[in-house]
């Protein structure tokens, strides 16, 4: 035996021993403290076996997400949108090898594209940035001071700062600034962090921040400040969120930072209420004095914003715009399918209509008035890919908003803990060490490479239809698979001919060389 060995032997097994007690200890300490605990019966019953049950249950989503299902079975967005999204932010190979693994016939309501036997093609190629306007101008039928064609088709939908952190804000805000695109702030109000570049689409809720006096109430005063300090191009007022619709939220004072405070001008302390209704307006008539009220006062186009319940109040407003003449530059329809707000989970399930239901039913409100050309109208709920995107055109969107799809693009896993503030990519945290590891420059550029690759396909499948421009593609190149039957979109949605296609001005626009080059 070598000299020393046995003593060097001799003192390691001494060190393990050592180990072994403190972990048994440790262990023993755990178990008492499990059995003497009253709040969960499996750990009391189970001292430390019953901890797994609980590291189960938080692990068996990720496990899930990449080890059992299958490329379509995930929500609320499948491994293969994930993919897509991912591949298309970090400007990778985003094709699929070998075949469609979707199962046609089988999955009900399944959106099909009817190609052309002879694709539109000019000659012409696009830039880098595949430019691809809104379908109209908005403002345009009221004449707004302000009224403009957005530059970009596709934009980030509301989602405030608060619920989102400061460096995924800020990622958004540079990322639409690259993209050539609009950011909605979500009802938040306008942050430091929206003031990076990228244009404004400011989203007032019925908490009215960054406008609102001591009391709590709308003050044009404020409004106008607001407005002046940050490149603002359209006001959208929030009546409703597919998320939460009809419910209102408490920011509860120990999270209200004096940097909240200051944007929302909320006092530090108390907590801030955002009331389920708006104090502002309380019927059709009151809600189209505000809008005009806020377009005169700015100049700026001014929409709403609603996931649909009733319908009594779509045929109202209706009714008021054909009557008057007063109306909406823009309104936004949401799907009930939830989205980035956190929500009791019989209001994200259950109440509002999914997006395709609600939409063609409010479009047709208008449409079978004549008044669908008149009004922008925007669509938000799950669209964020070329076939959904394309769908939602052809039934009379005029833009696409895509939220959580931004999110996966600067850098969501869908971990689905957005309610938690433990975002483990410090998308939707408030948590300094988690934010910490998202870089809103990298991550800027990779919503921009989303943005742009989805209006890049959007292109290419307008041409593939013969169209130069995506809101020119009618629904009736879509049909909605159910077995082995597909049924025109046309028939499911019960639209007549003629709907959901911009006005003849805004089709002579979209397609000359200066709109879509």
């Amino acid at each position: 035996m070598a000299p020393g060995f046995g003593r060097t032997h001799n003192g390691t097994m001494h060190t393990t021993a050592w180990v072994l007690a403190a972990a048994a200890a440790a262990l023993a300490l755990l178990a008492v403290v499990d059995r003497r605990q009253r709040v969960h019966a499996i750990k009391r019953n189970f001292p430390i076996v019953g901890r797994f049950r609980y590291w189960f249950e938080a692990l068996g989503g990720p496990l899930r997400q990449y080890i059992v299902t299958g490329n379509d079975e995930e929500r609320p967005f499948s491994r293969d949108q994930r993919r897509w999204i991912y591949a298309s932010a970090k400007k990778e190979n985003n094709y699929f090898g070998f075949g469609s693994d979707n199962d046609f016939e089988n999955t009900p309501g399944y959106v099909i594209i009817r190609q052309s036997t002879f694709p539109y093609d000019d000659g012409r190629t696009h830039g880098p940035d595949y430019a691809c306007p809104g379908a109209k101008v908005l403002g345009g039928f009221r004449g707004r001071k302000h009224a403009f064609r957005p530059a970009s088709i596709v934009n980030t939908s509301a989602m405030s700062y608060g619920s989102l952190s400061a460096t995924a804000v800020e990622a958004i805000n540079r990322g639409v600034k690259l993209a050539g695109a609009l950011q909605n702030t979500g009802e938040g109000g306008i942050s430091d962090h929206h003031r990076h570049g990228g244009e404004l689409v400011w989203q007032i809720g019925t908490g009215y921040f960054g406008c609102r006096d001591a009391q709590g109430r709308f003050s044009l005063e404020r409004f106008l400040e607001t407005v002046q300090s940050a490149p603002v191009r359209a006001i959208e007022l929030k009546l409703s969120q597919g998320a939460k619709p009809g419910l209102g939220g408490v920011l509860p004072a120990a999270k209200i930072t004096p940097e909240i405070a200051r944007i929302r001008l909320i006092p530090m302390g108390v907590d801030c209420l955002s009331p389920a209704a708006h104090s502002a307006f309380h019927d059709v008539d009151t809600l189209l004095d505000f809008i005009e009220r806020l377009a005169d006062a700015s100049g700026l186009p001014v929409g709403i914003k609603s996931a649909v319940g009733e319908l009594d109040f779509w045929r109202s407003l209706a009714q008021r715009i054909e009557g008057t003449g007063r109306a909406p530059d823009f309104i936004t329809i949401d799907g009930g399918e939830g989205g980035t707000g956190a929500a009791p989970l019989v209001f994200t399930d259950h109440v509002a209509l999914p997006f395709k239901l609600g939409f063609a039913e409010v479009h047709r409100v208008f449409a079978e008035r004549a008044l669908a050309e008149k009004i922008v109208f925007i669509g938000s709920g799950k669209l964020g890919f070329p076939q959904q995107a394309m769908l939602a055109l052809a039934m009379g969107c005029d833009q696409i908003n895509v939220a959580r799809e931004a999110l996966l693009a600067i850098g969501c896993i869908q971990a689905q803990q957005c309610h938690t503030g433990h975002c483990p990519t410090g998308v939707a945290t408030q948590s300094r060490w988690l934010m910490g590891g998202l870089d809103p420059t990298l991550k800027s550029a990779r919503l921009a490479n989303y943005l742009i690759t989805l209006r890049k396909d959007l292109l290419s499948l307008a041409h593939a239809c013969g169209q130069p421009h995506p809101a020119l593609v009618p629904l009736d190149r879509f049909d909605i698979v159910d077995g082995l039957h597909a049924r025109p979109a046309r028939d499911v949605f019960g639209y007549a001919a003629g709907w959901g296609v911009p006005g003849p001005a805004d089709v002579a626009a979209l397609r000359s060389k200066k709109e879509v080059s």
